[in-house]
């Protein structure tokens, strides 16, 4: 069955939360009717109830939130596994569909007419004997079944005319494959395709061929998490020896314990196996009373959903579980503060406003000798401030590739030990996010770090200011007097005038150096505070453009990580137990039926 149509549902915007979803009681399959959402689908998961129904909203919503960011295929498993809950949950809860499948000669056949009481499906020497799926139910309303499996109506039986007396089998629908090792490549894909879709299988196999490496590569070791619906017939036992066929059975339980198939033994989930002898009927009641048992269950729809959303998680893991911690510590985000910081310029322009600070004040404050001469120099540097002053011209503009720098460096932190897709995404989004950030940032070097811009002026200055004229006035003062006395205006008296003029010419430079020495405080502030704020702001466009693009790309890992533990759940075989109905199968280590 195609993904298409779940994939038409998926959607992205699933990160919201379906508040007041109600839960179903804690039973596989609850009478209820069946909830629709506004496509007119039925909801995924809606029969099913428990833990269950819950996995498969995690599953449907994992895959709704990772549709952008990972691959088609990846997800190809997953949408199979909602495309056949969907399916299977709006048929017959009552019946459990079982099928038999074996190698060519292992005798499948028989032990499936041995189990129908009659000749249903064709037994002899010529193979590849069985060419088609054969239906067996032993009550009615299975046709929907039947047609999901694409078993044609010719092929369809009912066991003893009817089978009305085989009570504990009301319910089962028994499915005979053709050969999974046939020569015709047909044959085998009909095997692939039906053991997908049923609920439980039968392998028959036999002394000669149990080991057989196709059954055990295959099917065994992949399908080794679907132990609890699976059912492992040794036939033709009436060959051996009762201890050959024990050997054989223990050898039997080796190999599957190899591929990975737990074994329902000791009172624990798994595996039943079983030896047995369709040709002469040894066995055969002990394998029908628990497949009897196995169906009255009604949990065999359920524990095959289970192991399959527990397969497709195993394969999703490489994709959603991360190598170790992950996220974006403080110690990250703080380097890439400091580094925009250094790109900016914003220690160097810190330095420029406390020089620019102390150049206003010494200005504002120096002999007016002193001010002209300064004039006279930006008259004859055609207006430039003294280049003493100025940024050097590699710090006047942000460094680009200095940001793209900090930028690589700051993606590869936050995409550290990410599932390669999400560590994709986090560059990605660092990438987009970092367009356009050394233009913004060098924006904000030549606004909010602009080392002309006017600093403010302490309250001090005009009392500075009007010493300063004072001095300048004892210096004319002093000069006026001297010149009256030489042109004898004035009585002639050198001490007096010279004493005033050197006191304002030697108070000017001294006004002069006191400002400077007090202004080495406020212009460092001054300067420490325009840092600052062009950290702040640069720190602020990073954090804007780069930072959050980042953190919502982790925050969505973090989102499907969780709806992936969620998925992932437990082992099957707790929650079947928690699904209710009695452990079925399992056979002492070594035992042998008879």
């Amino acid at each position: 069955m195609s993904s298409s149509t779940v994939d038409d549902r998926w959607d992205d915007g699933l990160i919201a939360r379906r508040a007041g979803a109600e839960r179903a009681e804690d039973t596989p399959f609850p009478p209820q009717e069946h909830p629709e959402e506004e496509d007119g689908l039925p909801t995924l998961g809606g029969q099913y109830g428990g833990s269950l129904r819950i996995r498969l909203d995690a599953l449907h919503e994992l895959v709704g939130l990772s549709r952008t960011r990972l691959e088609n295929d990846t997800l190809a498993e997953a949408g199979r596994v909602l495309d056949e809950a969907a399916a299977r949950q709006r048929l017959s809860a009552r019946h459990t569909v079982v099928a038999i499948a074996g190698s060519t000669g292992s005798g499948k056949s028989t032990l499936f007419n041995a189990l129908a009481g009659v000749p249903v499906s064709e037994t002899g020497l010529r193979r590849p004997t069985t060419a088609a799926p054969i239906a067996l139910s032993w009550s009615e309303g299975s046709a929907g079944l039947l047609d999901r499996l694409a078993v044609p109506g010719r092929l369809r039986r009912r066991p003893l005319a009817g089978g009305a007396g085989d009570e504990e089998l009301q319910g089962l629908v028994l499915i005979d494959l053709p050969d999974h090792d046939s020569a015709v490549t047909t044959h085998r894909d009909q095997v692939d395709r039906v053991l997908g879709l049923v609920d439980a299988v039968i392998w028959v196999v036999d002394p000669e061929k149990y080991a057989d490496a196709s059954l055990h590569e295959r099917y065994l070791r992949p399908l080794a998490g679907h132990a609890e619906v699976t059912f492992v017939v040794l036939n033709q036992i009436d060959r051996l020896s009762t201890d050959a066929a024990d050997l054989v059975l223990d050898d039997l339980r080796r190999l599957l314990d190899e591929d990975g198939v737990a074994l329902g033994e000791h009172g624990e989930p798994g595996a039943t196996v079983l030896a047995l002898s369709a040709l002469t009927g040894e066995g055969v009641g002990e394998l029908r009373e628990l497949l009897g048992r196995f169906v009255q269950d009604r949990t065999a729809p359920a524990r095959r959903l289970a192991a399959d959303i527990d397969a497709a998680a195993g394969r999703l893991r490489p994709v959603y579980v991360a190598d170790g911690p992950t996220g974006l510590g403080e110690r990250a985000r703080d380097d890439f503060s400091a580094r925009l910081a250094v790109a900016v310029g914003a220690t160097a322009a810190g330095e420029a406003a406390e020089r620019v600070w102390r150049r206003n004040a010494i200005r504002a404050c120096g002999t007016p000798w002193l001010r002209l001469y300064r004039w006279y120099e930006r008259i004859r540097d055609h207006g430039t401030t003294d280049p003493r002053l100025r940024l050097p011209a590699e710090d006047e503009l942000t460094a680009r590739q200095r940001v793209e720098q900090a930028v690589r460096i700051v993606a590869a932190d936050a995409s550290r030990g990410l599932p390669a897709p999400w560590g994709q995404a986090v560059r990605e989004a660092a990438v987009r996010g970092a367009e356009g950030l050394p233009e913004a940032l060098d924006e904000l070097a030549a606004g909010v770090g602009d080392p002309a811009a006017r600093p403010p002026r302490p309250a001090w200055w005009p009392a500075a200011v009007l010493a300063q004229v004072l001095m300048t006035f004892l210096q004319f003062a002093g000069a006026l007097w001297l010149i009256g006395q030489i042109i004898g205006v004035v009585e002639p008296g050198l001490l007096p005038p010279v004493l005033i003029m050197i006191g304002g010419i030697v108070g000017g430079p001294l006004v002069e150096w006191a400002c400077a020495a007090a202004v080495k405080g406020p212009a460092r502030r001054y300067g420490q505070e325009a840092e600052r704020t062009l950290r702040e702001a640069a720190a602020a466009c990073g954090r804007a453009r780069v930072l959050d693009p980042i953190s919502a790309e982790l925050m969505r890992y973090r989102e499907v990580r969780e709806q992936y533990v969620t998925v992932s759940g437990t082992r099957s075989g707790a929650r079947v137990s928690r699904l209710g109905g009695a452990r079925w199968g399992g056979t002492r280590p070594g035992a042998r039926v008879r």
